[in-house]
């Protein structure tokens, strides 16, 4: 007989899970307690990689059978240890109180609330106009295999490297790669994309035969990978280091180390196998926060190429 709840105790909270057996993945018959279980057995890297962020959240309440929510708002009912950041959105004259993650039982709870994936801001609470993390994605168009990911995602750390830049890579869950840079929160999010379009043009002009930065989709070739600049645009976000993809298979965005890049296989990274790996290794962007770098040589780099402001 199907459970109505249970209780997860996360450190000093306790989270009433409701429904801990409805199935959320049914290919694999993966139920919403599977998902608490793995969100607990990665609970420092989802929350390193969320920590302080505005989050919107991917919500499924009937599981992946039923519709998908694009939940800008703290869902109704939190728990007054839950926090949140208030932000505005100038276009339509709102605000907003997103999910502000600083502990693993905020992580738990928007579980409890269908919560599949997470999609942080690239700025915290404290500044929430400045990102302080630089976001670097590598988009195939249908054609092109995940070797070319690999190619391009080599090319890029080669521009890294000489930058004096650590990158820290990881899956998108998806075909892609992404790789997160901290960045001083100096900029403003016009500003950074301007930089993030800079360093994809450089990208670029090392690998034309596989790299695009053409913005309309119709007009990029089918076998090059879009270096997608715009992800670093303000209220864009991509899902993050650790989370869970609303797929049937349940792959995970997943963080890996620079030396693994030709071997890393994201469709076997999943709610499954992601918790082995992470207790065995660890979280790969467990320094990304020890050091931030400065945006000044790729603002150089816009202006001579004319990019504009």
């Amino acid at each position: 007989m199907a459970r109505a709840e249970t209780e997860i105790e996360v450190g000093p909270r306790t989270v009433r899970l409701t429904s801990p057996d409805r199935v959320y993945f049914p290919a694999h018959g993966w139920t919403k307690l599977d998902l608490v279980s793995y969100y607990l057995a990665v609970g420092d890297g989802i929350v390193r990689a969320l920590r302080e962020r505005p989050c919107m959240l991917h919500r499924f309440p009937k599981g992946l059978a039923g519709d998908k929510v694009h939940q800008k708002r703290l869902p109704a009912g939190a728990p007054p240890w839950v926090e949140a950041v208030q932000l505005h959105f100038p276009r339509y004259g709102r605000t907003a109180d997103e999910l502000c993650v600083t502990e693993l039982g905020a992580v738990i709870w928007a579980v409890q609330m269908s919560t599949v994936e997470f999609h942080p801001w690239n700025s915290r609470r404290a500044d929430v106009e400045r990102p302080d993390e630089w976001r670097i994605d590598l988009d195939p168009m249908p054609e092109a295999g995940f070797e070319r990911v690999r190619r391009v995602a080599a090319v890029a750390k080669g521009v890294l490297d000489e930058l004096g830049i650590a990158g820290f890579p990881k899956t998108s869950g998806g075909n892609g790669l992404h790789i997160y840079v901290r960045i001083s929160p100096e900029w403003g999010f016009s500003q950074v994309r301007r930089a993030a379009l800079a360093f994809a043009r450089e990208v670029e002009r090392r690998a034309p035969d596989d790299v695009t930065t053409t913005w309309w989709r119709q007009e990029r070739d089918p076998r090059h990978v879009f270096v997608d600049f715009n992800q670093n645009a303000r209220d864009h976000t991509i899902a993050s280091a650790w989370s869970v993809r609303g797929v049937p298979d349940a792959t995970v965005s997943t963080p890996f180390d620079w030396p693994e890049l030709d071997a890393i296989e994201p469709r076997d990274l999943t709610l499954a196998t992601v918790p082995a790996r992470f207790a065995e290794r660890g979280d790969p962007h467990a320094s990304i926060d020890d050091v931030s770098h400065r945006l000044d040589t790729l603002l150089e780099w816009a202006d001579r190429d004319g990019l504009p402001e």
